[in-house]
């Protein structure tokens, strides 16, 4: 059979995939995706929405890097909200409710008008290295050569997906999985682990009772999550807060001997932080009740997601649990809510450039790293893409240093620490989110992307705008302001002692939001709202930041002491057995990085630091 070959082939065409596709092909590599079935491609198989705490920093930061997901997530929403809109600006999130289909759609369509791209259905079975180049083989016989290759199957490795005493072997929403592609990576070398997620169950909704419901509207926010959208999305659905109870509580609790956990039918690691409904109600036995919120799937379709109450519970269960919730007790199951369980690699086989350790030109992004969400996922995906094509042209890899991108605290915690649960983003596991914020992405990283290609002029134009648009802002918070406006700012922010002062002076007090100030004032009335944010941002977390920079100065200090990458740490003296094992595996490129491997001390620290000086 004629083998066809390539630049590069990206395996899966979910989020990890998609990313990594338009990176490669719009730098320039003739890249193929191949995909089990292209009725997958961008398919939102748990929740239908985009964003949230952590991950709405993600799809911001990916898109200031040249990615896709913020563009498909604006233009496919239904709903935008700003979460954690009443605490600091570093820690607010952008989310949006997702028209499912049309974002499948909207995805698909994408790789389709791709220049340099070509999407395949077929099922990778092998991945081998022969004379410098990749030799994919799919079950169908196609053979594919290529000088690099992006993994990015996310739960489909052998994935089985459980109900009950139910256990059928199929990928997410019963689409075919891959059978064969965990072995070939076993026979490369790779040690393959058992992760676990669930996904709740789809309710038909002309059973549910909305008015039994607390309604959840969207904001009217000024926030988009790609700077490229020029049209605000409009908020054309609501959805809706509901609680648990008692009666739910016993009846899961009467179940738990038919959980597959309990029969032993459930091996993989779970997710800490999307915990099943069974496993809430143990680990919070004292809680009364459980929010859950129900999502629209879509305008083409009757089925409502319910977030919060993911089980693996059989079906005659879920229903009963159910129908015992206040709005629900005539619902009807449209799909049961299921557990899946994959295989993934441990990913410090890899280097922060997502590159393995073992086999030069072979990229892992998403969850089988061991992440989890769709957002984390897009994010590793661009960095696969964009390295793989640094790779083939023989470019140095982006490295995202973790102090300046969550993006780059992701990379950097699963490459160096690792994850023994599958991993999500948190805005507490940035140590510089003061700084990290969403709408600062464009200042941070936009110009780091534009070496590799992904940076279309469009996006520089808005960023030199926002640039001179902040220096503006910069000359306007030094004039003053006049006494009636003072006095009228002051009184309606409940501050006291009015008196004329600086733009600046004013925006520091407590009391006075940018929001209050600019209905007030009207002084920065034609500047880009990103960039009298930046400003504003600067003033109000001044203190914090400057000593934010006096911590980073020692931290950069362990970063920029480079270690060999063959450094072998069984031959350096002074080390405890303990560190010269996890770093052999780690194989850390700094001081800082070999800090943070588990297991390492101070001690083991500085004698790294005596050794390389």
């Amino acid at each position: 059979m004629q083998v066809q070959s390539y630049d590069a082939i990206v395996i899966g065409a979910g989020h990890a995939g998609i990313e990594a596709a338009l990176a490669l092909a719009k730098t320039g590599a003739k890249t193929l995706v191949t995909s089990i079935s292209p009725d997958n491609v961008g398919y939102m198989a748990c929740n239908p929405s985009i964003g949230g705490t952590g991950k709405g920093h993600l799809v911001r930061e990916l898109d200031a890097l040249g990615g896709f997901m913020g563009i498909a997530a604006d233009a496919c929403a239904t709903q935008i909200r700003m979460l954690n809109s009443s605490k600091g600006l570093a820690v607010r999130s952008l989310r949006a409710q997702e028209d499912k289909y049309k974002y499948h759609a909207f995805t698909k369509s994408a790789l389709e008008s791709a220049q340099n791209l070509s999407m395949r259905q077929d099922e990778v079975k092998s991945v081998s290295k022969s004379g410098g180049d990749f030799v994919v083989e799919c079950v169908t016989g196609s053979v594919y050569r290529a000088k690099a290759v992006v993994i990015a199957t996310g739960v489909y490795l052998d994935s089985t997906i459980i109900c009950g005493s139910s256990v059928q072997k199929r990928g997410p929403a019963c689409f075919s999985r891959s059978d064969y592609l965990a072995d070939s990576l076993r026979a490369l070398g790779f040690t393959l682990r058992r992760f676990k997620t669930g996904t709740p169950a789809r309710l038909s909704g002309r059973t549910i009772d909305f008015d039994k419901l607390e309604i959840q509207p969207g904001d009217d926010v000024p926030y988009t999550f790609s700077a490229l959208t020029k049209k605000q999305p409009k908020n054309t659905t609501v959805c809706y807060l509901g609680y648990t109870n008692e009666k739910t509580h016993e009846i899961i609790r009467a179940a738990l001997p038919s959980a597959p956990r309990q029969m032993g039918l459930i091996t993989g690691t779970g997710a800490r932080y999307c915990p099943s409904i069974e496993d809430k109600i143990v680990r919070f036995a004292d809680k009364p009740r459980h929010a859950f919120f129900l999502e629209p799937e879509g305008a083409g379709t009757d089925e409502w997601y319910i977030q919060g109450i993911s089980t693996s519970l059989p079906p005659d269960v879920q229903r009963e649990m159910y129908r015992s919730i206040v709005g629900l007790e005539n619902v009807e199951v449209v799909r049961d809510a299921y557990a899946i369980e994959y295989e993934c690699i441990d990913a410090r086989e890899l280097f922060p450039s997502l590159m393995s350790k073992r086999i030069d030109g072979l990229f892992f992004a998403g969850q089988i790293n061991g992440t989890s969400g769709y957002e984390e996922a897009a994010a590793q995906g661009l960095v696969a893409g964009i390295n793989a094509s640094a790779y083939i042209r023989g470019m140095s890899p982006l490295v995202l240093d973790r102090t300046k991108s969550y993006i780059g605290v992701m990379t950097d915690d699963l490459v160096t620490v690792g994850s023994d649960e599958p991993y999500r983003m948190l805005t507490g596991r940035a140590e510089c989110r003061l700084s990290l914020r969403q709408d600062n992405s464009d200042l941070r990283l936009t110009e780091l992307a534009l070496p590799y290609g992904t940076v279309g002029a469009d996006r520089l134009r808005l960023l030199k705008r926002k640039k001179a648009d902040i220096k503006k802002c910069e000359q306007i918070i030094k004039t003053r302001l006049d006494e009636g406006t003072v006095s009228e700012l002051f009184s309606r922010a409940g501050e006291g002692s009015p008196c004329s002062m600086t733009v600046e002076e004013a925006l520091r007090r407590p009391g006075v939001t940018l929001e209050l100030f600019d209905e007030v004032t009207g002084v920065f009335d034609g500047v880009m709202p990103s960039a009298k944010l930046e400003v504003y941002a600067g003033l109000r977390y001044d203190s914090y930041l400057k000593r934010q920079d006096a911590e980073l100065k020692e931290k950069s200090r362990l970063e920029n002491m480079k270690l060999p990458a063959d450094l072998d740490y069984s031959k350096v003296d002074g080390l405890r057995l303990e560190a010269r094992e996890k770093l052999n595996i780690a194989k850390p490129l700094s001081i800082g990085q070999a800090s943070r491997v588990p297991g390492v001390t101070p001690a083991d620290v500085w004698v790294l630091i005596r050794t390389i000086r």
